[in-house]
């Protein structure tokens, strides 16, 4: 009889959260034709980082943050849906782990769209088939992605927000024992995530590259003798056995992604910006290019090089430093550096993502 009671008060906590859900989509409603005719975007970085960041500074439990934020992403999600429906671009295809950092920021509501190649992601949002789209930057084991570096140099698309999703790898296939295993097939950096484990227990199976993880998955759900290594959900999706989970050699596998777009970030009280610049061929010139971070208090927490490919030994440095471009410090610092640099560009300002 108690939980028969304890019952009938969640249904009419349920019903009253409905009626303040429909309610809170009435007024987003309103904010959406409000945006429309001032030719605003729909998905605001900012406000979305402010909304998670007020629910979980008011979060006293028993629910912990983490399935706060996650509730709030789908109402988030069919608000965003209700102003205009969205169309995010990935990198494909389906159930790779682009895609499921894509879910994480934008939820279930919004409409996913598949690409083959990075430099389609951006192509879809430059030209507004896609409104946004998501890319991976770097992996905490294997490091940056380089295809992604190269298309900045030069995209007008601009960093907006940032996903950073933990990576587990798994050894999936049709079979139920792992003597089975005559083949593996997964992407070129998978298996240098994996390669400890892979030499401990598949040293004699041949590894076979393909485009994707969900692919490799693909391909395992047909074939006899053969295993991937890739996502639970691609897993479920393409009915495969789990024969081990989480097979990667650090358990701090992390990648990091980028949203891009075709507007940038309003300031918050946490921010990246992400810049690129080339130097000037004299002695001392990328000491002299670093000095205005350290003269304004900027901390520079990442440094990537790359070859213009339009010059012999002359290259592209990529660097995200903590706090927005429109800020003070920031701002002097950064004036500092285009005036000595041979090239320079602003990625965009955005809120720095939850780390896992």
């Amino acid at each position: 009889m108690a939980i028969k009671k304890l019952r009938s008060k969640i249904d009419s906590l349920d019903s009253n959260i409905l009626k303040l859900l429909n309610k809170r989509a009435q007024i987003i409603l309103k904010i959406g034709r409000e945006k429309e005719k001032r030719g605003k975007s729909i998905y605001v970085p900012e406000r979305e980082a402010d909304v998670y960041g007020r629910l979980i500074s008011k979060n006293k439990g028993p629910l912990p943050n983490e399935s706060v934020k996650s509730v709030f992403r789908e109402i988030m999600s069919g608000s965003l849906n209700l102003e205009k429906p969205l169309v995010i671009a990935y990198l494909g295809p389906e159930l790779t782990f682009t895609h499921i950092a894509s879910m994480k920021k934008f939820g279930s509501s919004v409409d996913y769209k598949s690409c083959d190649t990075i430099t389609d992601v951006f192509d879809e949002v430059e030209s507004s088939r896609a409104d946004y789209g998501v890319v991976p930057i770097e992996n905490s084991i294997e490091g940056a992605v380089n295809h992604t570096l190269d298309m900045f140099i030069d995209s007008d698309l601009k960093i907006c927000s940032e996903i950073f999703l933990d990576i587990s790898q798994n050894l999936l296939s049709k079979e139920k024992s792992l003597e089975k295993i005559k083949k593996v097939y997964s992407k070129h950096e998978v298996f240098g995530q994996c390669r400890l484990w892979l030499e401990s227990n598949l040293r004699r199976v041949d590894l076979l590259e393909v485009s994707s993880t969900a692919k490799a998955a693909e391909i395992a759900s047909r074939e006899k003798g053969v295993a991937c290594i890739a996502s639970a959900l691609a897993a479920k999706k393409y009915g495969l056995n789990t024969l081990y989970r989480s097979i990667e050699d650090n358990a701090n596998n992390v990648t990091r992604f980028l949203v891009i777009g075709r507007t940038e970030a309003q300031p918050t009280k946490h921010d990246k910006t992400s810049i690129m610049f080339s130097i000037k061929d004299r002695i001392g010139a990328l000491h002299d290019m670093l000095v205005p971070f350290k003269k304004y208090g900027i901390n520079m927490t990442k440094i990537e090089s790359r070859p213009s490919k339009t010059k012999a030994w002359q290259y592209y440095f990529f660097v995200d430093l903590e706090g927005h471009h429109l800020k003070a410090k920031m701002s002097k610092a950064l004036s500092e550096l285009e005036s000595i640099a041979a090239y320079f560009k602003i990625l965009g300002s955005y809120p720095a993502g939850d780390k896992v």
